[in-house]
């Protein structure tokens, strides 16, 4: 179960949105975490807390397919990132990393500041203050356990070294 308070974005967040261009010079998650969202928000870096939700419209996550845009997120400590569509490669490089997002169009309803609780297997997002509830699909048991073992690559290794 996740719980967070959200932070709202548009739609259209590009990946040069979500980290500027301008930082791709290093892969280093921390420095990356420092300038996440700075074109779309420059107080987001400075304001997002561990376990805080980014809730957006449409196509987030569009433009190119640099890896360095949901590494910055979850490095910023954002726990989920829930939005009415993603771009399809940032949808992959999301679970890749280990970064939860969920599909669901009618969450773009709920109010920036609000305190969300996300259950990734039900897909269940309800909003603490209010208790409206929103339903996503799913996130399937074996992408949970990519996300539980901080991305595709350690999940790999972690399979190898269990024989499985």
């Amino acid at each position: 179960m996740l719980e967070g308070t959200v932070f709202r974005f548009g739609d259209n967040i590009d990946t040069d949105l979500i980290i500027p261009a301008r930082y791709l010079n290093t892969s280093d998650p921390a420095e990356l975490a420092r300038h996440c969202m700075e074109d779309a928000d420059p107080t987001f870096a400075a304001r997002v807390q561990p376990g805080d939700i980014i809730v957006a419209g449409a196509n987030f996550g569009c433009g190119s397919s640099r890896e360095h845009a949901p590494v910055a997120i979850k490095a910023a400590g954002v726990a989920c990132v829930i939005a009415r569509s993603f771009a399809r490669i940032f949808y992959r490089n999301a679970f890749n990393i280990g970064l939860p997002i969920l599909e669901c169009p009618e969450a773009e309803a709920i109010a920036p500041g609000s305190r969300v609780r996300v259950d990734l297997g039900t897909g269940r997002i309800t909003v603490v203050d209010t208790g409206a509830e929103y339903r996503a699909r799913p996130v399937p048991p074996f992408m949970r356990e990519i996300i539980a073992a901080g991305g595709l690559i350690p999940y790999v290794k972690a399979r190898l070294a269990g024989g499985r």
